[in-house]
């Protein structure tokens, strides 16, 4: 992965509690080193706990919106404020259950840079699409809304997660082979028009990654890390799945 240093992202959901905090950070700080990044998406509610322990967080999604009349949602400012240093922009969940378009990611992903978040931006196809070939498509699709809002240069300071929708929660996982083919296009798409930013952008892998199939698909030399979702609510399976990352070091 050139010298691009990998990652481990643990997507919480709506998951997690107090107990959890106690449980997972300790661990969780152990397995931090100068090699991996390792971040933490718990709910809302818990972010300052994590915080409050060291742990490195971002939250699950922010507004696009700045403070206002917006009941119930919260302000990327407000994230920061609290010690957050990354937004998830984009998981297949609030495109699918909450109507997030295209415009609608993007438009969260330039409020997220505008106060200084690191936005992780998601991507990636449902099962119907990658049938019918449409697979790079969406994906492009999901990518230059955020160009032409924003300008290319804006992934330079981001992160970018595929994960395909039909491998979420499911069990499913794409095998190395289909993950790094989606990687690679990513990144030659992007090196398309900047060859240093494509090289230096940290491109994750979201969708069933469990301790036993970690090591294969961050071997892959575009695929920079994970997305984690169950495997992240439990310490021993989270910190095998960093390990498997140190090993691609």
């Amino acid at each position: 992965m050139a010298t691009r240093k990998p990652m481990v992202a643990g997507n919480w959901k709506m998951n997690g509690s107090k107990e959890l905090v106690q449980q997972l950070s300790d661990a969780i700080n152990n397995v931090k080193s100068d090699q991996i990044d390792v971040v933490v998406f718990p709910p809302y509610p818990l972010l300052p706990m994590l915080t409050a322990t060291g742990v490195t967080t971002g939250a699950q999604t922010v507004s696009e919106n700045e403070p206002g009349a917006f009941t119930g949602e919260v302000d990327a400012q407000l994230i920061k404020d609290i010690g957050c240093q990354y937004t998830l922009v984009g998981h297949s969940e609030r495109r699918s259950i909450y109507g997030e378009s295209n415009d609608t990611v993007a438009a969260k992903f330039a409020r997220a840079q505008q106060v200084g978040l690191t936005p992780i931006l998601c991507v990636g196809e449902s099962e119907q699409q990658r049938e019918q070939g449409q697979t790079e498509l969406v994906v492009a699709a999901q990518i230059d809304a955020v160009i032409d809002k924003l300008g290319l240069a804006a992934l330079k300071d981001s992160v970018i997660a595929y994960e395909p929708v039909w491998a979420i929660g499911t069990g499913k996982t794409a095998s190395p082979e289909q993950a790094q083919h989606v990687h690679k296009f990513i990144r030659d798409k992007i090196a398309a028009n900047s060859s240093d930013l494509a090289q230096g952008l940290t491109i994750l892998y979201g969708g069933s990654v469990n301790e036993k199939n970690s090591e294969l698909l961050f071997a892959q030399p575009d695929i920079d890390g994970g997305l984690i979702g169950g495997a992240s609510l439990k310490a021993e399976l989270f910190t095998a799945i960093c390990e498997s990352a140190k090993g691609t070091v």
